[in-house]
């Protein structure tokens, strides 16, 4: 008898009669019921932001190669856009997505690998974030908060500002009953509904658990036609309990402009 598996039995095998029953996994996205039926959907976007900082020597060409990038993985069908790095530069952000995260691999690190321009890029992987699209259960139109409202947002001409950054939530608010839950929820959507109403600051909400390198959860995007909304409603929303008790870690944030 093994210390890994005390029990005797072999790693997969039903342990037969008398076991105990395994939990039914269901991993659909929910949406709220339309004329009566419930909303599901197993489909959903995966979006990555990588950031990238040219040679010193080389920073002047660091817009031409981004544009060549752009071009090579948008000739593929593959949703981008790239952010000029307001706090850098020599910087460049790049926001691809797809229903298929095999995108980031077959078409996105092709383009980025090509060495057929200059400058060489180097990956900064402390800005790396990466999530999917996932749904509350109050959506009122699933699939389209789900695959076409996350692409819209970014790629809309009107709203070229955008601030990036990763959270985690502390483990006190899983405890937390969820009607309390739902409150403490409900207090920050409800700031973020009425910049977005105003229009001066549309979110686009990932889900992370388990793709980030630092174990956050959510990664979020601001994005707008002007900066300092999106500063403003980062402030608004500390005073919120969310914000204030239950959220450990934000950042780094990436702060951009979408390169015309």
């Amino acid at each position: 008898m093994s210390e890994a598996n005390p029990s005797g039995r072999a790693a997969g095998h039903s342990h037969g009669q008398g076991s105990e029953e395994l939990p039914v996994i269901d991993v659909s996205e929910r949406g709220a019921p339309r004329d009566g039926k419930p909303q599901t959907q197993d489909r959903r976007l995966f979006m990555q932001l990588l950031v990238f900082q040219a040679e010193a020597s080389n920073a002047e060409g660091v817009t031409r190669k981004a544009r060549s990038i752009r071009s090579a993985i948008a000739s593929k069908g593959v949703g981008v856009v790239v952010y000029e790095d307001v706090n850098d530069p020599s910087s460049i952000g790049l926001l691809t997505w797809g229903e298929d995260p095999a995108v980031f691999v077959e078409v996105v690190r092709p383009a980025i690998l090509d060495e057929g321009s200059a400058p060489r890029l180097h990956l900064r992987p402390d800005m790396t974030m990466l999530g999917r699209t996932y749904s509350t259960g109050y959506e009122q139109d699933l699939e389209f908060w789900l695959l076409r409202r996350p692409a819209e947002t970014v790629a809309n001409p009107a709203w070229p500002w955008a601030v990036w950054y990763p959270l985690r939530r502390s483990g006190a608010f899983a405890k937390l009953e969820p009607r309390e839950q739902g409150s403490i929820l409900r207090e920050h959507g409800t700031i973020g509904k009425a910049y977005g109403a105003k229009d001066l600051a549309h979110d686009i909400r990932l889900a992370c658990h388990g793709l980030d390198a630092r174990d956050n959860e959510f990664v979020i995007g601001l994005v707008g036609k002007e900066l300092h909304p999106l500063s403003h409603i980062v402030q608004a929303m500390r005073k919120t309990r969310q914000t204030s008790e239950f959220i450990s870690q934000m950042g780094p944030f990436f702060v951009g402009r979408v390169l015309g």
